[in-house]
């Protein structure tokens, strides 16, 4: 067997950072033996887990969608290439509406920035009176897969 991986090794590894790697053990998507020192050890398939949680965070996957998803393989194990096909497949419908929306936000890009905020000389006619300040903050022009609701 291997030798387990330091927390510095982890990081060089896989690109994220030690603060990452112990954030992400507390929130139950790693996991991390200790040393009699009390110093944390990962086995070697934590860098396929790392790899499986930073494609889903750019997928636009929030945490507690990569925990759900891994929770579905069995004993917290590190996703295999059939579980990757089979979890992936799920994201499809939301990468094909968050392209839709880049490729909507790219052809009006010189029309409006999706502020709301009055800058532009047209926004005084989509947003006179600063009426879209009620749909909420942020750019609230922008489709609605690059401008979640920060209520859902």
């Amino acid at each position: 067997m291997d030798a387990p991986l330091t927390v510095s090794q982890v990081a060089e590894r896989s690109g994220f950072a030690p603060s990452a790697l112990r954030y992400y053990e507390a929130q139950d998507l790693l996991e991390a033996e200790r040393t009699d020192g009390g110093q944390r050890r990962y086995r070697r398939d934590v860098l396929r887990r790392l790899a499986f949680i930073a494609a889903a965070k750019h997928v636009g996957l929030t945490l507690d969608e990569i925990r759900a998803a891994l929770d579905l393989l069995p004993d917290g194990r590190t996703p295999t290439k059939r579980d990757w096909q089979r979890i992936s497949r799920s994201w499809r419908d939301r990468l094909d509406a968050e392209i839709a929306a880049l490729e909507d936000l790219r052809d009006g890009l010189d029309g409006c920035i999706g502020c709301g905020c009055l800058s532009l000389s047209s926004c005084a006619i989509s947003n006179p009176d600063d009426q879209s300040a009620r749909r909420g903050p942020g750019a609230v022009f922008l489709p609605a897969p690059l401008h979640p609701d920060p209520a859902a």
